[in-house]
Order: structure tokens, then sequence, then C-alpha cells
């Protein structure tokens, strides 16, 4: 039986489908702003924050190392970026209704690319922000 996702979570959303959770906390605000227009800020609850990390296969290694060279844009790092980049929002979305906030302001990115010694390497993204209560 489908439980229904009031205006305030429970404290344990595991016990939900991952498509309700991310339904409800599809309403959360996320701004790399340190304000939002017309919102008031009522409370800083605390920091949230999320990593995401892709494996690189040699291949696409290869071939960014290629346009490194002769110049040119990577489409397969900038999918891969975006990704992460969704990833992450998504993630510190789910914090932020965990913790009944109504946005999280101040978001940033940071990115980084790790080296392995195996068949390719490692994209990471980490994202951190202020989840917050409004007022109204």
């Amino acid at each position: 039986m489908l439980q229904r996702l009031d205006k305030s979570p429970p404290a344990n959303l595991v016990d939900f489908p991952p498509h309700i959770i991310d339904q409800r906390a599809s309403g959360i605000i996320i701004t790399t702003g340190n304000d939002i227009p017309r919102r008031v800020v009522s409370e800083i609850i605390q920091v949230v924050g999320t990593e995401a990390a892709l494996g690189l296969n040699i291949f696409k290694d290869i071939a960014n190392d290629f346009r490194d060279f002769f110049g040119g844009r990577s489409k397969t790092m900038q999918a891969a970026l975006k990704d992460a980049r969704a990833a992450c929002i998504t993630e510190i979305k789910r914090e932020a209704l965990i913790l009944k906030a109504d946005a999280v302001v101040s978001l940033r990115f940071d990115f980084s690319e790790m080296s392995t010694r195996s068949c390719g390497g490692i994209l990471f993204v980490a994202a951190t922000g202020t989840a917050v209560k409004l007022e109204g």
C-alpha cells in the first residue's frame, strides 16, 4: 500500500518510493545566490552537501586527450559533468527535505578529475549549500 507524503515528511523517508520523495523535494528552491528574491530567510538550518563520482573508461579518456591536443569540446565529458551536477542537485534536495527546509542557498559546485592506474579515471563533483526555512 502506497503511503501519502504529507506536508511534513516522515522521519524515515526510506519507506517511500524514490519518485514520491523526488516529487515532494521538487518544490525545494535551489539557488547559487545568497538570498531568494521576494522571500525572507527565517532560519538557517545547516550546511548540506553531497558528492557524485563517475567512472570514465579508457576510450573516453583517449578521446578527451585527442581533443585536448587538437582543441575542441568533449561532448562526452560535458555530458558526464551535466549528469553529475544533476545527481548532486537531486541529492541536495533530498537532504533539504529530510531537514524540512524550504530552500538551499549559496549552492557551490567543485569539480575534480582523478586519474587511476587502471583503464580510465574518475570524475568527482561535490556540491554544498545552506538549507534554510523561508517565511510564509
